[in-house]
C-alpha cells in the first residue's frame, strides 16, 4: 500500500502527517512505528492522521500516534502543524478552525506573524483525571488543589539517578505531565532520568516529564522527555504544563516565553483554574511556528 505523506515540524518536534479525509488506510501499531523510524521509515516523533468530521460544529478530526505506535490524547506542536497542513493542502481556509482530538475540542487560529495559536483547553490538577496515583509519593505543599510532591528513589536506583529524589507537580493538558523546577536544565542527564519517571508507579498511563529552569517571571528554558518518544526538541503540551505549574507556584506570570531546544514558544494563561467545575477556568493559549519540510510517498508492507 502506497501512502502519500508530509513531513513537518513545530520548533523541532517533527511529524509525519497523513491525509485520511478521503480514505482511511487502517494503519496498525507496527505501521506507525515504521513511519516514525529514522533509519527505515520517514522519521518522526509523532504521526498525525487528518480526518473529516461528521459532527456538527467540528471542522476536522485528527489522531496522534507516538513513535512507539501508542495513541496519545493531545499535541500542541502537532496542532499547529495540522493547521498549516490543512491550509497548504487546500482543505480549508476557515479561521478559527474547530478540531476534535482524543482529549476533546481545540480551536486553532493563524496569527499575523505567520505563526499558529492553539486554544489548548484548561489545565487539570485533579489526580484521578491526570491520571496520577499519590500513594507512591509524599506531599510537600498544596494550595487550591495544586500540589508539589516528592518521589524518593530506591537505594538500588541511586547509582543511575543523579537526584536522590524527584520534586514535581502534576498537570494534565489533555495528556499527563510531571513538571520539575531545576537550576540548570542543560546539565541534566535526561535520557537516563526520563524513562524511570515515565514508567513510575505513580503514573498509571505513563507520563511526560518536564524540567523547567526559570530565567525570569516571563521566561523559562525547558526540556521534555515524552512518553513513547523520548526527549523531543520541543513539546507543546509540555510547555503549557510547565508554564501552568510555574504560574500556580507563583514563579511565573503570563505571558511566558518558553525556550525549547528546537526553538521558541509563547504561552498565555490567566491562572484561573480553581472554578473549573463551574466552567470558569480559562484556556491555555499556545503560539508558535509550524513548517513543512518535504512531501513524499512510502510503501507500507
Amino acid at each position: 500500500m502506497r501512502i502519500p505523506f508530509t513531513k513537518m515540524h513545530g520548533t523541532g518536534n517533527d511529524f509525519v502527517v497523513i491525509n485520511e479525509t478521503q480514505t482511511l488506510y487502517g494503519l496498525q501499531t507496527k505501521d506507525y512505528q515504521f513511519l516514525a523510524d529514522r533509519h527505515f521509515g520517514v522519521g518522526a516523533d509523532q504521526i498525525l492522521s487528518v480526518r473529516s468530521s461528521l459532527e456538527a460544529g467540528i471542522d476536522f478530526e485528527y489522531v496522534i500516534h507516538n513513535a512507539d505506535g501508542s495513541e496519545v490524547e493531545h499535541c500542541g506542536n502537532g496542532a499547529r502543524c495540522f493547521l498549516r497542513f490543512v491550509r497548504e493542502e487546500g482543505l480549508s481556509q476557515k479561521s478559527p478552525l474547530v478540531v476534535k482530538v482524543k482529549k476533546g475540542i481545540i480551536e486553532l487560529t493563524d496569527t499575523q506573524e505567520g505563526w499558529v495559536s492553539v486554544h489548548m483547553g484548561t489545565p487539570v490538577f485533579d489526580a484521578p483525571r491526570v491520571p496520577f496515583d499519590p500513594q507512591f509519593s509524599s506531599l510537600l505543599a498544596a494550595k487550591d488543589g495544586f500540589e508539589i510532591r516528592r518521589i524518593e528513589w530506591a537505594e538500588r536506583q541511586k547509582n543511575t539517578m543523579p537526584l536522590a529524589h524527584f520534586d514535581f507537580s502534576v498537570v494534565s493538558m489533555g495528556n499527563p505531565h510531571a513538571v520539575c523546577v531545576v537550576q540548570d536544565v542543560d546539565a541534566l542527564p535526561l535520557i537516563e532520568m526520563g524513562p524511570a519517571i515515565e514508567h513510575h508507579a505513580s503514573f498509571p498511563q505513563r507520563v511526560n516529564v518536564g524540567f523547567m529552569q526559570v530565567l525570569s517571571q516571563h521566561e523559562i528554558k525547558l526540556r521534555v522527555f515524552e512518553r513513547g518518544s523520548g526527549e523531543t526538541l520541543a513539546c507543546g503540551t509540555g510547555a503549557c504544563a510547565a508554564v501552568v505549574s510555574g504560574i500556580a507556584r507563583g514563579l511565573l506570570a503570563s505571558p511566558v516565553t518558553v525556550h525549547a531546544r528546537g526553538g521558541r514558544l509563547e504561552i498565555e494563561w490567566d491562572g484561573s483554574y480553581r472554578d473549573a467545575s463551574k466552567g470558569l477556568a480559562s484556556d491555555v493559549v499556545l503560539t508558535g511556528p509550524a513548517q513543512t519540510v518535504f512531501k513524499g510517498e512510502l510503501d507500507i508492507q
